[in-house]
This record gives C-alpha cells, structure tokens and sequence, in this order.
C-alpha cells in the first residue's frame, strides 16, 4: 500500500468527526507471552460517520456504531491491514508489520458496535518457524479463513500466501497458490477472502483471481496499465454469507481527497452499486479491511482502517448492516 503522509489539516477535519467520550485503560506495557499469544492494551472512542456531506449510504444500508481504537506509539495494535470474524463474537487482524491480533467485539442490546476488548498480539513467523523480523518479509495485507478454518495471509513486496493453520492451533507456514502475474512491489494482493473451494484473491493495481490449492485462474484480467492511488482500488475483501463477495476500495489524490467505498462483487468479477462512501468533511482514512457476517435479517459488515504509525492517521472500525 501507499505510505504518502496525510497532512495535519486532514486530521483536524476527520477527528473533529469523532465522539468525545473515551473508554479509559490502563497505559500499555510490554506483555508476558503466554502460548504464543500476548495480551495488549487499549481503549476505544465512539465515532460517527462526521460531518453531514461525508458518508453517503445505500438505500437498505445502515450505520451500526464506530469506533477509533487507540493505543500507545510502541503497540502492535497499529497499521492494521486486513480483517476476518472468528464467528464467536471475535475477530482477527493482520499488520502490515508482520503483527497477528485478536479481540472481541461488544455489542450493545440493540446491536450496535461500542467497543473492542480481549487484545492480543503474536509476531507471524517464517517458514523455519523464526518470528518475522523485517518489513520486507512481514508486509501482511490480505486475511482470509478458509471453509477448513485455516488461516491465509497475503504479503506483498515479497508476494506470497502463506498458511498458518487452524487460529486455534497456529503452525509454521506453508506456502499455498498464488497468482502467477508480476505485482509491483507496493501494490499486491490485498484482497483475500474464503470462496467455495479456495480463496479468491484481487490485486491492488487490478486483477482478480480464483485460487485453488492445484492452480489460480483469472477472473478479471489485470488492466495494461496499472490503476494509480487518484483511482478506487480494492484493498480487502470477504465472503458476502448470501453468496458473492463484498470488497472495501481506497481513492487518494494528495493532499486532501481521501475516500473509501464499499461495493459488492459477483462470481464473475463484477462489481455492484456503491453500498458505502466515505469522504471528507465525514469520517474517512485509509480503509483496508473487510469482514462480513449475518446478524439478524441483515449483513453486518465491518470496515477497517491502516494508521500507518502516522500521528495523524486512526484506526478505526466503522460497522454497517445491509438488507
């Protein structure tokens, strides 16, 4: 993904979205491992969709909560790249610094997301099992659980799938099918989610695959020419429970236009009306990851944001349910 800097005026107008009220924690220490897994600190804010002119949904789609996570400098709570539920109320993230999270949403009686709790943090190993100890080999952008459960994470710079096993019983990895097409070195496969008998995978620039564990074919062929960061590119995407997949997409055209969508997309590719945009003078950042799940009627869709260890970017999680 782009590292560009948002400018200080960019964080003036999205925090001046947010809510005032803030969950107090306690400050963030360096954790005692335990099984792998280490316990994290932080606390959340509410935050809305901002200023009227910002957010534009969809006819049958509906806010359900948001929040921005905040955490000390030093946590590996930050540059969340892509996002998954567990199916029990939990959820995992990937960084973009080689950091596995996990957490539990909390739900209000009506449903709506107002706070995240339950962190913790592992370091993603390489394949001889040694942790992963530079951004070169730990740049995670893409999260997928496959119908098996086990969990796939997508590199780029050094483009791969890896493999980790069940969550519940992570293992060193094994390298899986990945797209045989040449990824720029910024810009690789994002989007990953779960598919019938595989994953489906969708690169920055463009592309789309389907991917089995014997061979990836093209669904939508990458463009000739490479979609810039002034376009909407995907940047995650998850299995729609209905059928199909949703996909969240980043615009940004320095030094103030940053937007996010989300969109549907078909087993051919397509990609369907805008369900979700996010721009300024509301609520926007750099949106990366999508989960998806059925809550009720509705499905509730989850969008998450990268920070990038920048001062003036936020993680944040806005919830959404659609008809």
């Amino acid at each position: 993904m782009n590292r560009r800097l948002y400018v200080s005026a960019l964080a003036a107008l999205t925090l001046a979205a947010c809510a005032s009220a803030v969950v107090t924690s306690r400050p963030w220490t360096p954790p005692v491992d335990a099984g792998g897994w280490s316990p994290a600190e932080a606390s959340t804010r509410a935050t809305g969709l901002g200023l009227p002119g910002g957010a534009v949904l969809a006819d049958g789609v509906r806010f359900a909560g948001g929040l921005t996570l905040l955490t000390v400098p030093s946590s590996p709570l930050h540059s969340l790249s892509d996002l998954k539920l567990t199916g029990d109320g939990g959820f995992v993230a990937v960084s973009d610094a080689g950091d596995l999270a996990q957490g539990r949403l909390k739900l209000d009686g009506r449903g709506r997301l107002v706070g995240l709790e339950a962190f913790r943090t592992r370091r993603l190993t390489l394949t001889d099992g040694a942790p992963i100890s530079d951004k070169a080999e730990g740049d995670a952008e893409g999260l997928a659980v496959t119908a098996s459960g086990d969990l796939l994470v997508s590199f780029e710079r050094d483009h791969r799938i890896w493999n980790y096993g069940p969550l519940t019983n992570l293992r060193t990895p094994q390298a899986v099918r990945r797209p045989d097409f040449p990824f720029p070195e910024n810009d690789g496969m994002e989007g990953l989610a779960a598919s019938a008998d595989g994953w489906r995978v969708a690169g920055e620039s463009g592309g789309v695959w389907d991917c089995s564990p014997v061979r990836c074919r093209v669904v939508v062929a990458p463009p000739e020419t490479p979609l810039p960061d002034g376009e909407y590119r995907i940047t995650g995407m998850d299995r729609d429970p209905a059928g199909g997949w949703f996909v969240v997409q980043r615009l940004y055209r320095p030094p103030l236009d940053v937007r996010a969508r989300v969109r549907r997309m078909d087993e051919d590719g397509a990609l369907g009306p805008v369900l979700v945009e996010l721009k300024l003078p509301g609520t926007t950042d750099n949106f990366e990851g999508i989960a998806a799940e059925r809550h009720g009627d509705r499905t509730r869709l989850y969008i998450l944001s990268d920070d990038n260890f920048n001062a003036v970017q936020r993680t944040l999680m806005l919830a959404f349910d659609v008809r």
